[in-house]
């Protein structure tokens, strides 16, 4: 039997796609794009055509990151309007002088820089701790944070309050899972969402309480328990595709004592 050739999703296919993952109703759509519903219908049957510009506005009102952005255009017909660099490229020498700043001057504090898929692009000295004790496997390229996070024999054999961390971890992996369209993050989704933790009971979690602030990561590590909290930025405004996808998370005491532990290595 020969192979069955898969078929490529047209531009009013991937346009309904899109406004259905957005929860939009073509009547908000072209109220938004200044057209018609009739004409935002035209395009999602293909009976009409979009101009390039058209593309573009369609994209930006629906959110659309500049991955599938490049994807709606070629479908159209169009060339791909933003670039897609590797980190290493010449022409991103600016953006990698900014992630080592960043990740050089979070030091002695942990830091990592991922992509789209939570693979580690790039970390800094400190975030070794977390390496610490993984099976190889675990570490080939492309290394993933999310699965480094709660896999159990990586960060979820350590975190003493798994089931908490675990319940705020994956229901925004699979939230962007949907409203990126990215098969990569849905299919991470059921691998986490599959582990299994011998005598820990993943519904016990922290109710929190009036003083609670933040979901704090509780690592043992050698003979004392390290507190943190993370915050994750990006970049502003960016026009090429791998730079789009970029995030720096970077981890912070959550106590004196996890300062002053992480101050001493």
């Amino acid at each position: 039997m020969g192979a069955v050739a898969v078929r490529d999703e047209t531009f009013g296919e991937l346009l309904r796609s899109w406004r259905q993952r957005r929860r939009v109703s073509q009547l908000d759509l072209a109220i938004e794009a200044e057209v018609s519903a009739r004409h935002i219908s035209f395009l999602e049957t293909g009976r009409a055509r979009p101009s390039r510009e058209m593309v573009r506005r369609l994209a930006e009102e629906l959110q659309v990151p500049l991955r599938q952005r490049n994807a709606l255009l070629t479908a159209a017909g169009f060339a791909p309007m933003y670039p897609e660099r590797e980190v290493r490229a010449p022409e991103l020498g600016l953006v990698r002088q900014a992630l080592d700043r960043i990740l050089a001057g979070h030091e002695p504090y942990p830091a990592v820089v991922v992509d789209a898929a939570w693979n580690l692009v790039a970390a800094n000295a400190a975030a070794a701790m977390f390496m610490d004790g993984v099976p190889a496997e675990l570490l080939r390229e492309p290394v993933n944070v999310m699965r480094l996070s709660l896999h159990p024999q990586a960060m979820g054999g350590r975190l003493l309050n798994l089931a908490e961390v675990r319940a705020h971890l994956l229901p925004p992996l699979r939230r962007q899972a949907e409203t990126s369209g990215d098969p990569r993050l849905a299919e991470l989704y059921e691998e986490l969402a599959g582990y299994t933790y011998p005598g820990v009971d993943l519904n016990v979690a922290h109710v929190p309480g009036p003083a609670d602030i933040l979901v704090p990561l509780r690592i043992a590590h050698g003979d004392r328990v390290l507190s943190m909290f993370t915050t994750i930025a990006t970049f502003g405004t960016p026009l090429d595709v791998t730079v789009s996808e970029l995030a720096i998370e970077t981890f912070w005491p959550g106590d004196e004592e996890t300062a002053a532990a992480f101050r001493r290595t």
